[in-house]
C-alpha cells in the first residue's frame, strides 16, 4: 500500500518540470511536506481542455491541489456540506480490480492523474513476534522524483457549493528488494506513458497496470520511527536512522 510520502517541490517548479500550467494558488499550504497523509491536500497532475472547450482545443497538463482519498460522486455529504463521516477511506486502489471496482472504474476511465512525490514510507512488520514493532523505510527515487499513478474524481455535496476534488494512488504487487518490506507499492510510472496515461480521451492502458513498476534505480533506507505520527513534519523523517547503543556495539 501507499500510506505516507514526502513532496518538497514547489508546484510552480514543478509545473515547469512538467510543461504543465500551474493551477494551484499562491496562497494555498503547499509548501516542503515530508509527512503527507491521507485527507491532506496534495499536487497532482492531471491533462484536461480549457473551460471554453473548442474544435481546435488540446489537452494540457495542469498541476491541481487535490484531497487524498477518493470520494465518489455517488457519495453522501454531512450536515456541513463534507462527506459524511463513517465512510471508507479510499487512498489506494489495486491495480488488479481498478478498472472493475464500482468505486474506482469510472474514474479509471477518463480521470487519471500522476502523484509527484520525492520519495514514499513503508512499514516492515517484525519477523514472527506478534504485534512487534513495525520498521519504518524510506523509498526514493535515485536523484530523481518519483511519479505515481492515481485516479481522480469530482464531489459536489450540492450546487451551491464548490467541488472536491479528491484521489486514489494506484497500487501494485511489490517487487524486488521492496517485496521484503510490504507486499504492495505504488504504480510508480516512467516518463514514456505519461502522455498516454493522462490522456483525457484514450482509454486506460490494462498492460500499464499490469506491467512490473521499474525499480532498479530505487534507493531504500531505514528511517526514525518520528515519521510515525502525523504530527511530525521535518527533513529529519527522511534522513537515515540512527542506530540503537546498542546495535552499535555489534558492528
Amino acid at each position: 500500500m501507499c500510506g505516507r510520502f514526502a513532496i518538497t517541490t514547489d508546484p510552480a517548479l514543478l509545473a515547469l518540470r512538467m510543461d504543465a500550467i500551474n493551477e494551484i494558488p499562491a496562497t494555498a499550504d503547499s509548501g516542503p511536506n515530508y509527512n503527507v497523509a491521507p485527507t491532506d491536500s496534495i499536487a497532482t497532475v492531471v491533462s484536461r481542455y480549457t473551460a471554453l472547450h473548442g474544435p481546435a482545443d488540446e489537452p494540457t497538463r495542469r498541476v491541481r491541489l487535490m484531497r487524498w482519498g477518493l470520494v465518489p460522486p455517488w457519495a453522501k455529504a454531512g450536515p456541513a456540506g463534507t462527506p459524511a463521516s463513517g465512510s471508507p477511506l479510499m487512498i489506494n486502489a489495486r491495480a488488479e480490480t481498478v478498472t472493475t471496482a464500482p468505486a474506482y472504474r469510472a474514474a479509471v476511465e477518463r480521470r487519471r492523474c500522476l502523484v509527484p512525490m520525492d520519495g514514499y514510507y513503508e512499514w516492515r512488520a517484525g519477523p514472527g513476534v506478534p504485534k512487534a514493532p513495525k520498521t519504518p523505510f524510506y523509498i526514493h527515487g535515485d536523484g530523481a522524483m518519483l511519479f505515481a499513478a492515481g485516479l481522480w474524481s469530482v464531489w459536489r455535496p450540492d450546487r451551491r457549493r464548490d467541488p472536491l476534488l479528491s484521489i486514489a494512488i494506484i497500487t501494485t504487487e511489490a517487487v524486488g528488494e521492496l517485496a521484503g518490506i510490504h507486499d504492495r507499492m505504488p504504480l510508480l510510472l516512467s516518463e514514456n506513458p505519461w502522455d498516454s496515461w493522462l490522456d483525457p480521451d484514450a482509454p486506460v492502458d490494462t498492460m500499464l497496470l499490469a506491467e512490473p513498476p521499474d525499480v532498479r534505480r530505487i534507493t531504500v533506507r531505514e528511517v526514525s520511527t518520528l515519521v510515525n505520527s502525523v504530527r511530525n513534519n521535518s527533513p529529519e523523517l527522511i534522513a537515515p536512522a540512527v542506530p540503537h547503543p546498542e546495535q552499535a556495539t555489534l558492528l
